[in-house]
């Protein structure tokens, strides 16, 4: 009796191995949704490092612009745009100088001028921008 009893156990070990088609394409859609997560992932931690790398450098390029403006000690309005050169391929900025209304200052506005910096990106993607008052 206990080998009939085994053969019976053996037969449907034999019928029950493998898988079924069901739990390979459950296997597979978690797989894929697994790695689908991983990649955008991965796609959203290099555009977060290329802000990140983008709002680190352009303040220092806005500040540096704006020293270029003090070393020159004239604030006449004017626009200007251009590209920071080789040292920063991609950065690109704007200024702007203007004169400041004011009925509250009076008469110290005549001489204070409004600087605006903006640095941005060549696709104008991500941009910074700084403002700042100077007396003439």
């Amino acid at each position: 009796m206990k080998n009939m009893w085994s053969l019976k156990t053996d037969k449907l070990l034999i019928l029950r191995s493998g898988f079924s088609l069901l739990e390979i394409l459950v296997a597979i859609s978690i797989i894929a949704i697994v790695f689908l997560s991983i990649f955008k992932m991965h796609n959203q931690t290099i555009s977060m490092n290329h802000a990140t790398k983008f709002y680190t450098i352009a303040p220092l390029l806005a500040q540096n612009k704006i020293e270029e403006l003090e070393l020159k000690s004239v604030y006449d309005s004017i626009y200007d745009s251009g590209v920071f050169g080789d040292n920063y391929p991609g950065y690109r900025y704007n200024i702007s100088i203007d004169d400041v209304d004011s009925e509250f200052l009076g008469y110290a506005a005549g001489d204070l001028k409004k600087i605006d910096v903006t640095v941005f990106t060549d696709t104008e993607e991500l941009s910074y921008s700084l403002r700042t008052y100077r007396f003439n």
